[in-house]
């Protein structure tokens, strides 16, 4: 390989959520944050624009719009439009937006869970109703998580207004099939409800076989009751730059969303368009590489769950996140404290993402330093261990 997906950094040097929320001692795989080297084309970008030395209010330009128009036709088959894009600095901060824009205080967000545990608090942080539906949870084990259409359907109420939608899903991994997505924009074409699908996973397809159909690429119907959140932060590993589209085809939608942003939202800096230009104009080679490294993690990691007595995943057909079942595995109320005493592996606790007695384990690290995490877990896990 060209790129370089195995030599480790120290990354304790610089202040960071995932090698410094724990002890020394601690190898952390928990929050979604991958230990690679960004795309050298994102490198150079940066130290081109740095080396500048003046660092005023960017702009946004016309080239970054048409790179990322591009890369949805070459990718996705989906032709949008400049004008749809409405660039900011995060997905988070978007789901919020679009509740406190969508919602009235009487009016209800709804979230399946498991789920990324922003989506969960974004109902109280802006002061609407919060409701919650499970997905199916894997009719045997390895089996994936499904779409429940018929609960999600019972737990609609007349105050549903939004709904909150992964896709792919964090943290199972699923990539929806096509019939799944067309059922859900039948359903809130029913209930006349207003879709934000996060789909900041969508370049990381694992599994061949799948492929990802954005959601408001299905119908023009559904474009129209469609906010769709893109980023380059996963896939290139550039999270800290704070840089984010949301792709709106509604023009009224559109237009209430950044007047909801202006003057509360921060315009993407400079370094984050810039990486975001570089990232989706030349990045695909090292994306590619990168997805055969981390199926090379995830064939080491099933391995090794294989062993595990009372704990299942469902392998994940995107991200490089696996989310395991451990309510079986004998580890008490957390299995993620309980792992965090006795290996000193750090693993995000389900109960963040609405499912206690769950872990999701994240992979997207140098081989050998996910081997060393997996041997820790093995002492543990494995019978006799």
């Amino acid at each position: 390989m060209p790129y370089d997906f195995a030599t480790p950094l120290d990354r304790r040097q610089y202040p960071s959520q995932k090698w410094q929320r724990y002890a020394d001692d601690v190898l952390p795989l928990w929050v979604a944050d991958m230990d690679f080297v960004s795309p050298p084309a994102v490198v150079s970008a940066l130290e081109e624009r740095v080396s500048h030395g003046v660092f005023g209010y960017g702009r946004l330009t016309d080239t970054l719009r048409e790179t990322l128009c591009a890369w949805s036709a070459d990718h996705y088959g989906w032709s949008i439009e400049p004008d749809w894009q409405v660039w900011i600095p995060g997905v988070v901060p978007a789901l919020h937006l679009a509740a406190q824009t969508f919602c009235s205080p009487d009016q209800a967000v709804m979230t399946a869970t498991p789920i990324y545990p922003p989506f969960l608090r974004v109902a109280e942080r802006s002061g609407r109703i919060a409701e919650h539906v499970m997905l199916a949870e894997p009719e045997t084990p390895g089996d994936p998580w499904r779409l429940d259409l018929e609960a999600l359907e019972a737990a609609i109420t007349p105050q549903t207004r939004l709904l909150l939608w992964c896709h792919p899903h964090n943290p199972t991994g699923r990539v929806w099939d096509e019939h799944e997505l067309h059922a859900l924009g039948e359903l809130a074409e029913r209930h006349d409800l207003l879709i934000v699908s996060d789909e900041l996973h969508c370049d990381l397809i694992l599994d061949a076989t799948r492929r990802h159909r954005p959601l408001a690429s299905l119908s023009l119907a559904l474009a129209q009751r469609t906010i769709t959140l893109w980023a380059p932060s996963k896939t290139f590993n550039i999270a800290g730059l704070s840089s984010a589209c949301a792709v709106i085809p509604n023009p009224e939608l559109r237009r209430r969303f950044r007047e909801a942003a202006a003057g509360l939202l921060p315009e993407v800096n400079v370094l984050g368009l810039t990486a975001s230009q570089a990232a989706y104009a030349h990045g695909e080679a090292w994306r590619r590489e990168l997805l055969a490294t981390l199926n090379t993690n995830l064939q080491r990691l099933r391995d090794h769950v294989a062993r595990w007595p009372g704990v299942d995943m469902a392998a994940p057909e995107a991200t490089y996140l696996a989310w395991l079942d451990m309510r079986e595995a004998g580890l008490g109320e957390s299995p993620q404290q309980t792992l965090l005493d006795s290996t000193r592996v750090a693993l995000s606790d389900g109960a963040d993402f609405g499912c206690p007695g769950f872990v999701r384990l994240n992979f997207g690290t140098p081989t050998h330093l996910l081997e060393q995490a997996l041997e820790r877990l093995d002492a543990r896990l494995c019978p006799g261990g």
